[in-house]
């Protein structure tokens, strides 16, 4: 029986790093941990080296002797040792922060007449029909208009999202209108109904729309792991953290990709709370992003109605969250009045993209007047059946800066722009960049990369803004800093205070005649790879305590575990 197998694994799948975790489902120690870069262009690839690494003898760091029939000939634990895997993702928080959930999603109102905007649906229609609140039919249904409607998205859309009135009450109306659509075209369909039993056509059409666009992201996630895993070997339940704190079995993701949102900060907040008995603020500084959730009396605290993650105010049900577009990985740029920008764009750090072409100099591709970026072609991507000249010249000529590119195809910058963000999407071409990470390097305090390359970077940065490269990665990281210390600042503001006061508190330090201190009444958990070297400062000017858990690197995959052990749903 797979309940009775002694181990449990912890994954977290970031935008930048696939963590994992062994534990001791007994004693709940944990037996080892490792830490893999994420492999866009195949996500099974990154997964499979993570779960590789903790099941290896050198990994190993409990006590507990291993019996040995569950150890295999080369010394890795067996496969079959493995009762469960339990596993969080940020991969659908990144792509709502990074705007890369790209799907073309055409959502059909019913029986609605104001007008409703959600952020990503590309066509909106409105169509007779609805129920009122005791569940009887206002209008019927009105099919002709539904079907003309769908053929005038058809091609257009890769999936449909229908909302219908009252839905929760009756959803009548959705599912006919669904088999309507599937009759015409076979893209997927998500109802409203499915994802929300409350009111309010907005959220709902927003929740319904938000799977709809996640549908890929999740579709990747998932046939990632699973060939992970059959790669492995490991034959075992599967469970994925939803936003709210509780796990759902592996195919489930797929149709509720927006409950996964929150999957990482869900984590996150399980993992802070087995150490911080009251409040605190708990904080997972990525390489994508910076989540921020809350615990109170020792318990992770609900968003009361909903969901709300950057322009979406959904009815999913989360962890009370704060998410920033700035981590490890986020982008370096210079501003025109010499400033630093950094975020929320991911790139490459300097110190992983191997040969890149001199950042510095007259004619290097760092610096001021937004020369930020060189574009790296993903050698072990399959992007058949998709020409591009821009792919081609990569390929030919090796990593270029964009004005480059341009120079030699004789192409009009937007143009460039909208080829590239095609090719980043598809992972046939990364950007790479200066980031914290580099900065971080080139101070001594991470030593994984090429810390030349992060020198030669930090040193063309420098140049830029009349520093050396030393002074240059010290801003970088104050800058980081700030961002981050300005995201508690509004999360714990908006719930505190709300309305103009939080704002104002957000962008306190542009006032030139006022000057305002702020600081916490919680303390702080610091989770992730980056914290350690990017809180304590923040902690500091906040004037609140800080504390780093064991494990605090992999926090995410360690929460994951102990939802699945003992959580709700699990």
């Amino acid at each position: 029986m797979a309940s009775q197998r002694p181990f449990i694994i912890g994954v977290d799948t970031g935008g930048t790093y696939t963590d994992a975790v062994l534990v001791d489902c007994a004693t709940r120690a944990v037996v080892a941990s490792a830490k893999r870069p994420t492999t866009h262009f195949d996500l099974s690839v990154g997964m499979e080296q993570a779960l590789h690494a903790v099941l290896e003898p050198a990994a190993r760091g409990c006590d507990r002797a291993i019996d040995a029939a569950l150890i295999m000939p080369d010394g890795c634990v067996s496969p079959v040792a493995i009762g469960r895997v339990a596993v969080s993702t940020t991969l659908a928080t990144n792509a709502v922060v990074e705007g890369v959930a790209d799907q073309a999603v055409g959502l059909i109102v019913i029986g609605w007449g104001n007008r409703i905007e959600v952020p990503g649906a590309a066509a909106i229609r409105h169509i007779p029909g609805g129920h009122r609140i005791d569940g009887t039919e206002q209008e019927p249904l009105a099919l002709e208009p539904l079907l003309d409607a769908v053929v005038s998205m058809r091609g257009r859309v890769d999936a449909y999202a229908v909302c219908s009135l009252m839905s929760f009450a009756n959803p009548t109306h959705e599912l006919v209108a669904a088999r309507a659509i599937a009759a015409v075209d076979k893209s997927p369909v998500f109802c409203s109904h499915e994802v929300s039993s409350r009111a309010g056509m907005q959220e709902r059409a927003a929740t319904a729309v938000l799977n709809a666009r996640l549908l890929p992201v999740m579709r990747d996630f998932l046939d990632g792991m699973n060939a992970a895993l059959q790669r492995i070997g490991i034959d075992a339940e599967v469970v994925v953290v939803r936003g709210d704190a509780t796990v759902m079995p592996l195919a489930d993701a797929l149709r509720s990709a927006a409950s996964t949102v929150a999957s990482g900060p869900a984590a996150t907040a399980v993992f802070g709370a087995g150490v911080a008995s009251g409040d605190a603020l708990i904080v997972d500084v990525g390489g994508t992003t910076t989540d921020v959730t809350l615990l109170h009396d020792g318990k992770p605290v609900l968003a009361a109605g909903g969901m709300v993650v950057g322009d979406w105010v959904t009815h999913v049900q989360a962890v009370e969250m704060f998410t920033v577009g700035i981590g490890g990985d986020s982008l370096v740029r210079i501003m025109e009045d010499l400033s630093l920008h950094v975020g929320p764009q991911r790139v490459l750090p300097l110190c992983m993209a191997g040969a890149l072409p001199d950042p510095g100099g007259p004619e290097g591709w760092l610096g001021a007047k937004r020369r930020c970026r060189c574009l790296v072609p993903v050698a072990k991507c399959h992007d058949a059946g998709h020409a591009s000249p821009v792919l081609d010249l990569l390929r030919t000529r090796g990593p270029m800066p964009p004005g480059a590119v341009m120079r030699a195809l004789a192409m009009p910058e937007i143009t460039l722009e909208q080829e590239v963000a095609a090719l980043v999407r598809r992972q046939a071409v990364c950007e790479a960049g200066f980031t914290p990470t580099d900065a971080l390097h080139v101070l001594g305090l991470l030593d994984f990369g090429d810390a030349d390359a992060a020198a030669r970077g930090a040193a063309a940065l420098g140049q830029a803004l009349g520093c050396d490269g030393l002074e240059a990665a010290r801003r970088v990281v104050a800058a980081t800093r700030c961002r981050i210390e300005d995201a508690l600042v509004a999360h714990v503001a908006s719930r505190e205070v709300g309305g103009n006061l939080a704002g104002y508190l957000a962008h306190r330090r542009e006032h030139a005649l006022l000057r305002i201190e702020v600081g916490l009444n919680v303390p702080v958990v610091g989770i992730g790879a980056a914290a350690r070297h990017l809180l304590p400062g923040v902690a500091e000017t906040l004037r609140t305590d800080i504390c780093f858990p064991e494990h605090y690197d992999v926090g995410n995959a360690l929460g994951a575990v102990y939802l699945a052990l003992d959580g709700p749903g699990a």
